[in-house]
């Protein structure tokens, strides 16, 4: 018995002291909590540096979005191909997905093996084997006559700029296949599955095997947001919020990060943790300086990087008697399944005694315990560093939901994490010891990220069926230039009808003469009060213009508000409330005595027959006062004047906005002869020859003619692209029938457009979850939410935050599509109105005479000045249709309160030089 114990402890000791020297070589190799704290520190470091743009290009942990947003919803079915590359084999999977509530799912698989021709030979070969390998796999599960969508999981990195695209950055393992790094991986396996016609299949989803390895255990865990892999490689993703990913647009929501962490410390962020070994490991390997952290977790590694170590310590007499085999000189002939097994638990020491005799070492007994602590503190090391980013991860995660303590779910996959004896048991006893706040459940991936492809891509399907119906609502929207062109050839004959004396009772385009002759000229001043009328503020302005080298315009203003019930009362309570208006003006400028010139900008269309009288063709932007139309609405002011009877002003012309908005740019730019409002409504004026304005006597010098154009296709000119949602607002309007062309393209309507198709589009399930709330009320969609949406500062959590104002519950797919209809829409309406102003320039060249035009458009409006797309289209869409001319673009200040003062005082110049010329 005492021989017994005295063996145990002779044994024990023998242990200790083998461990003790191990230990002491390898110290460099153990790794304490606070190292591995630090670890996770620089990795958090290294995250958010592969997020941002800006440090992005030169950070060596990529953080590349993966376009994976969500996980599935329940209500993804079908039967999906998945193939499986990045391995020791590839792998084909047919995966059934099953709408049964339980989210269900049924897996058939068959594994090919990846011989070295293949993974060292060209691009072309790669994916015909691939390819070659699918067609077997449909073969055998008879699958030919099907057609498939198929995932694609990828294992190397890549950049994705969405889902179906990936470009390889570099390739990792053992794959080295020439020309294929920096290009797009699916259109090559797209263009190798082309030659198999016996097949049809649609790559639908590239995807990391850590990201398909998230999906298949986020199927089953919801919890589930992490996926890690150690086996061959080693790599983690994560669902990052949005905000914090600015390679990609847009901040609401969360998105897949695929970190490809094994580049951790390509960068030197490591160099003090990596060993001597680790540097000759690094430098025989097929990329040096690469994949530094995956060099020290990976199974493809450790098994190399215990040889080297026995290696040395053989070579300093520290095993073996310091006798070195032929075996133990050859790369590659300790692997890590010789690792694990040398570090089970019972038969631990017998597999190590068997492994090194195969490599001709012939080991003592003191030679396997050494060997054996080896393997465990290579193998520790890989665990330990795996564990600190994986600690870095899980703390960037609770951090984003701002909470103290987190439960979560890591996916895992990977040969290393299965297989090894130990190393499961150690990886999460160390991340629970790092991060003590967050309760994380491991959750093995049992049928690899093959079903997480099919997952992925059955999610991708949803999405791609919807997007479709989305397109097909949206494409009415999206006009061809060959479309444009029609629509300024359309315009440019409507102008034409309305100058011409037989065609003009008739035209849509009415072409008023605003009798208003002449630009500014430097000469004008003087004191002159201005009115402007046009939506649902009105404004009085004192205008004060000082003429010769001190030439300036100062002004003065006041806004009132115009009731609904006045706007669409009787025109004598319109009348009088703007009378009560200049009143107030008046008194509170303390000129109520002085009778001065008055400019009154009307901005509805006026048939004129001389400058200060202008007759209501018909109320426009949701104007109704009753009694007006037909009447001259410079008598209705004199006659509201005269029954409040306080003051009198002598009224010198009624003014459109848009003849005020020429005017004011014309004062600073002589070459300005083109007017444009894009606002609450739309018009456009200009200076036409007198000789083409057949409904007004004489043919010497111009005259400003305004155009009207918002009532451009009240003929059916252009019934071919109204769109359904176009004639249900029509048919809602005040108007129905009426200013069509405004209906398309003004801000009073374009909110209203959006409103209709978000309807349409919740009706077929495609928005809010097919709820139509309360809250789609007609009038609820302004055209400056349009604005809000669609500015490139604003990302999808304020587009949410901008519906959530309207009481509409968003999620993150509603804002874009949200975001995809208001583009839609704005962009059509700036495209018409371009095609309609590249009309009237053309026709400007064309009076001329001139072969290249030069001219400046004075412009106003809402739409204009605040989207953030409008004008850009606009002006892109005019050089586009009227090439010939070089049009510059000029704001106008103030063009319907100066401009109007503007047009009072250039009449009372050319009214003094007729006077002084009787």
């Amino acid at each position: 018995m005492f021989a017994v114990h005295l063996l145990a402890f002779h044994f024990t000791k023998l242990k200790e002291d083998q461990i003790k020297k191990v230990d002491r070589f390898l110290h460099q190799l153990r790794l304490s909590d606070d190292v591995l704290q630090d670890v996770a520190a620089r990795f958090r470091a290294e995250m958010l540096k592969g997020l941002a743009r800006d440090t992005n290009p030169t950070a060596a942990v990529k953080m590349l979005p993966s376009f994976v947003r969500s996980l599935p919803d329940g209500s993804e079915k079908g039967e999906f191909l998945a193939v499986d590359l990045g391995g020791s084999q590839l792998r084909a999977h047919q995966v059934k997905v099953f709408d049964d509530g339980k989210q269900s799912s049924q897996l058939e698989s068959k594994f090919y093996p990846t011989p070295k021709e293949v993974t060292q030979g060209s691009g072309a070969e790669l994916f015909d084997y691939i390819a070659d390998c699918l067609s077997d796999f449909m073969e055998t599960r008879n699958l030919k006559q099907k057609k498939l969508p198929l995932g694609f999981t990828f294992s190397f990195p890549c950049k994705q700029t969405k889902l179906d695209e990936g470009v390889l950055l570099e390739w990792t393992k053992h794959f080295r296949v020439r020309g294929v790094q920096g290009t797009d991986v699916v259109s090559s396996l797209h263009r190798a599955l082309q030659k198999h016609q016996d097949i049809d299949v649609d790559v639908l989803a590239l995807v990391n095997d850590t990201v398909g390895t998230m999906m298949t255990c986020g199927y089953d865990d919801q919890r589930c947001e992490v996926g890690l892999i150690i086996g061959t490689g080693t790599n983690a993703c994560y669902m990052e919020e949005m905000r914090h990913i600015s390679l990609v647009e847009g901040d609401e929501g969360r998105m897949c990060i695929n970190t490809e962490w094994g580049a951790f410390g390509d960068d030197g962020a490591l160099d003090d943790l990596r060993t001597e070994f680790d540097r000759e490991l690094d430098l025989g390997s097929l990329n040096p300086g690469k994949q530094l952290f995956e060099k020290m977790i990976s199974s493809l590694y450790l098994g190399e990087l215990v040889r080297l170590i026995l290696l040395k310590m053989t070579k300093e007499g520290l095993l073996f008697n310091g006798k070195v085999s032929a075996a133990l000189l050859t790369k590659g002939k300790i692997e890590m399944k010789h690792v694990s097994a040398m570090e089970k638990y019972k038969e631990g020491l017998s597999n190590t005694r068997e492994i090194l005799t195969e490599l001709q070492l012939f080991p003592s007994e003191e030679d396997c315990v050494a060997v054996q602590h080896v393997c465990t503190i290579v193998s520790f090391r890989s665990a330990n560093l795996c564990a600190a980013a994986l600690a870095a991860i899980l703390t960037r995660l609770r951090d984003n939901k701002k909470l103290l303590r987190m439960r979560t779910t890591v996916g895992i996959d990977g040969g290393l994490y299965k297989t090894h004896p130990k190393y499961a048991k150690r990886l999460h006893k160390v991340v629970r010891r790092l991060v003590p706040t967050c309760d994380v459940r491991f959750l093995l991936s049992q049928s690899g990220s093959g079903r997480g492809a099919a997952v992925v891509t059955a999610v991708a399907l949803r999405l791609a069926a919807q997007h479709r119906r989305l397109d097909a609502t949206l494409a009415p929207f999206l006009l061809p230039p060959s479309i444009l062109q029609q629509v300024r050839d359309s315009m440019r004959a409507e102008l034409e009808y309305g100058l011409k004396r037989e065609t003009q009772a008739q035209a849509t385009v009415k072409m008023l003469p605003t009798y208003v002759c002449g630009m500014p000229d430097g000469t004008e001043k003087g004191k002159f009060l201005a009115l402007d009328l046009g939506g649902t503020n009105f404004r009085v302005l004192l205008v004060k213009i000082k003429s010769g080298r001190r030439r300036s315009v100062q002004m003065y203003n006041k806004i009132f508000a115009i009731p609904l019930e006045i706007m669409q009362g009787t025109g004598e309570e319109l009348f009088d409330h703007i009378v009560q208006c200049i009143a107030e003006f008046l008194e509170y400028m303390g000129i109520k005595g002085a009778r001065l010139p008055l400019g009154f900008t009307f901005s509805f269309p006026c048939r004129q027959t001389s400058i200060d009288k202008g007759t209501l063709v018909g109320w426009t932007k949701g104007f109704k006062a009753t009694d007006c139309e037909g009447e001259d609405v410079v008598d209705m002011l004199r006659e509201a004047i005269r029954r409040r009877n306080e003051f009198d002003l002598d009224i010198v012309a009624v003014v459109n906005d848009t003849v005020g908005t020429m005017m004011t740019c014309g004062y600073e730019d002589p070459n300005c002869e083109i007017g444009l409002i894009a606002g609450t409504g739309t018009n456009v004026c200009y200076m036409e020859d007198m000789k083409n304005i057949e409904i007004v006597e004489g043919n010497e010098g111009k005259m400003c003619i305004n155009t009207e154009w918002g009532a451009f296709g009240d003929n059916g000119c252009i019934d071919h692209i109204r769109t359904k949602y176009d004639r249900e607002v029509d048919e809602g309007s005040l108007n129905p029938g009426k200013q069509r062309y405004e209906k398309m393209t003004s801000g009073m309507y374009l909110g209203e457009i959006v409103r209709e198709i978000l309807i349409d589009l919740t009706k077929q399930g495609l928005l809010f979850r097919g709820h139509i709330s309360e809250s789609l009320q007609r009038g609820i969609f302004e055209t400056k939410f349009l604005s809000q949406i669609e500015s490139d500062r604003l990302a999808l959590l304020q587009v949410r935050r901008v519906l959530q104002q309207l009481g509409l519950d968003s999620t993150c797919e509603d804002s874009i599509i949200v975001k995809e209809v208001c583009a839609a829409v704005s962009t059509r309406a700036a495209r018409l109105c371009g095609a309609g102003l590249a009309a009237v320039v053309e026709k400007k060249r064309q009076n001329r005479g001139v072969q290249h035009l030069q001219i400046t458009v004075g412009v106003d409006g809402t739409l204009y000045k605040l989207h953030p797309h409008f004008s850009r289209i606009l002006q892109e869409t005019v050089k586009e249709l009227a090439p010939q001319c070089d049009v510059t673009f000029m704001l106008s200040e103030d063009g319907s309160g100066k401009g109007a003062a503007l047009i009072t005082a250039v009449a009372k110049r050319l009214h003094s030089v007729g006077q002084k010329q009787k």
